[in-house]
């Protein structure tokens, strides 16, 4: 699990996930921007922030928090997955899915059973791997600029 120790490495990776994702969002605000409150992430008992480490090197990270479900649901709470991210030269030999498993004992010791990620359409590399880790797409959220 990942500390406040942790900070500056794992804002270097929210960087690398803006940096990735950029090109799949017209709607992100020029740099310098940030997605997330690591530090709130890292401090809410409801969140577990994972990381992978090789050689005492963070390489990797992603956190699950707790969600309430909306009321028409049949899941009252459900973990909601981001912050995903690899180092480049590590990516392709199973980082993310150990991760993923990782947080996915967790979720199960919460009493969740539900899980639920966003990932860019045009982003066929992560649908592919979230795929493979047993994800199904869902819902299409749409939009259009007028």
């Amino acid at each position: 699990m990942a500390t406040l120790e942790d900070i500056l490495i794992l804002k270097s990776f929210e960087q690398g996930i803006i940096q990735a994702e950029r090109p799949f969002d017209e709607t992100l605000k020029p740099d310098p921007i940030s997605y997330y409150s690591i530090e709130d992430l890292l401090k809410d008992d409801k969140t577990a922030v994972a990381v992978a480490v090789l050689e005492d090197k963070l390489i990797g990270s992603a956190y699950a928090t707790i969600t309430p479900g909306k009321p028409h649901l049949k899941h009252n709470m459900y973990a909601y997955l981001g912050f995903m991210y690899v180092d480049p030269k590590q990516r392709g030999i199973g980082i993310n899915k150990s991760i993923i498993d990782f947080l996915f004992e967790w979720i199960k010791k919460q009493g969740i059973t539900e899980v639920r990620l966003d990932v860019y359409n045009e982003n066929t590399v992560a649908i592919k791997a979230y795929e493979k880790a047993g994800f199904k797409k869902h819902v299409v959220t749409m939009r259009m600029k007028v």
